[in-house]
């Protein structure tokens, strides 16, 4: 064949794997183009189901039972109205460490489910596990869902008696029990799983990211006093909607006197000239992946007070100083301990934590201010982590409050920064 028509040396049916520091740069498109290759979405979800069989191996665990949303999303990619799910579980997810992948759902849920390529079986002799379809009957119903599970392990489990299981009610783990079954907690096995990111997952991630940061612009070029909060906010949702994600996880916007004390809801409120306006994003974006980036703005028309420079060059200060300690090895007690420290009277209200895990959501670990601290645990950063850095600061008893937050990857070259919206130069001081 002439070099010159043979397509398949200008056009490779496939690009060479991506490392992470590849796809940390890259915001992928997600339709087909003459040109662009699509994300490998089918290798994404090999590669987490795979990473769930390794921890249940190695834990010497036979499966692990899903009945969440986002665990079943991550399993296996089924979308089938997951906030429903959240509150009234139906559908569930059979994972065995070797064997067939089985799904039972409703019909849309099935009717996914057969698309997937990670499922090796649909089932439609669904059990539903909640007490809006059990009501009396729970106890009941849940015994039939324990036999049908029990009827898996013994087919698939070769013996092992230990299952993983996101309980989905009271009754479960006794039911379970009743059938010879050793139930164990699922929330530790998923969350190793998910803690190392493929890069698809972190493409799949910066999608989530880029629309966050389309909301961010929405919302910074709408801002003006008199626009309530409420308006405001709605453009994040929008933004979300839009660019095909999923819901935001919370209602975290408040501005001027309701920025102090943080974590206060959007509102009605009227937003007035030279307010700060302060949000977290929260987002659980397209392929369900996550953003949580925390921004704050400065309303107008006037120019930003030194108080409101102060508190925002301190909030600037903690995560940048922070995120010269996430690095692959490094132990969450020796960040911990090297962590920024606010200058008197700006410390008393302190963010939750140092810094959390993302993935499909907030998730494992959580590095809190102190070792001293009862729930502290520790561990260490691996290559493929992202973790997003957070800092709240507002004085005690004082007007107002800003959070700044960055989402960010681990790799073994450093850190890499996924949020890109820019801090704002106006309320950055070069003193404070």
């Amino acid at each position: 064949m002439n070099d010159a028509l043979d397509y398949t040396k200008t056009f490779p049916a496939k690009p060479h794997p991506l490392t992470l520091e590849e796809a940390a740069w890259i915001t992928p498109p997600t339709q087909i183009t003459d040109t662009e290759n699509m994300m490998d979405v089918p290798r994404m979800r090999a590669y987490r189901r795979n990473r769930i069989r390794e921890q249940l191996r190695l834990e010497g665990i036979g499966a692990v039972i899903l009945t969440t949303p986002l665990s079943i999303r991550y399993a296996a990619g089924v979308r089938n109205c997951a906030l429903f799910q959240t509150h009234i579980p139906v559908g569930y997810l059979f994972v065995p460490a070797e064997g067939p992948v089985i799904l039972f759902d409703s019909d849309p849920g099935r009717e996914t489910g057969r698309q997937l390529e990670v499922i090796d079986e649909v089932r439609d002799d669904l059990v539903p596990v909640s007490y809006m379809f059990g009501g009396s009957r729970m106890e009941e119903q849940t015994s039939r869902w324990a036999a049908q599970m029990a009827d898996l392990v013994r087919t698939h489990c070769g013996g092992e008696k230990r299952i993983a299981v996101e309980i989905p009610n009271g009754f479960a783990f006794a039911a379970l029990q009743a059938q010879g079954i050793e139930p164990v907690d699922a929330a530790g096995i998923m969350a190793q799983a998910r803690k190392i990111k493929s890069p698809e997952e972190i493409l799949a991630m910066n999608l989530a990211v880029a629309v966050a940061e389309d909301g961010m612009t929405r919302m910074r070029r709408e801002l003006r006093n008199g626009i309530r909060e409420q308006q405001l906010w709605s453009l994040m949702w929008q933004a979300l909607i839009e660019g095909g994600g999923e819901w935001i996880e919370y209602r975290l916007m408040s501005t001027g006197d309701r920025s102090n004390p943080w974590q206060q809801e959007v509102s009605s409120r009227m937003i007035r000239a030279d307010d700060l306006v302060v949000f977290d994003c929260g987002m659980i974006g397209p392929f369900a992946y996550g953003a949580d980036i925390s921004r704050a703005f400065h309303s107008g028309p006037g120019k930003p007070s030194a108080e409101q420079k102060k508190l925002y060059t301190l909030a600037w200060e903690e995560i940048t100083h922070n995120k010269t300690l996430m690095r692959a090895g490094a132990s969450f007690r020796e960040i911990i301990e090297a962590r920024y420290r606010q200058p008197e009277g700006f410390g008393e209200q302190l963010y939750t934590c140092v810094a959390h895990g993302l993935g499909m959501g907030d998730e494992w670990p959580t590095l809190l201010h102190s070792t001293d601290d009862p729930d502290h645990f520790d561990g260490e950063l691996e290559a493929g982590m992202v973790i997003c850095v957070e800092s709240y600061v507002g004085q005690t008893g004082g007007v107002e409050g800003v959070k700044l937050e960055d989402q960010c990857l681990v790799t073994e070259s450093g850190l890499i920064t996924l949020s890109r919206y820019p801090f704002e130069e106006n309320l950055l001081a070069r003193e404070v």
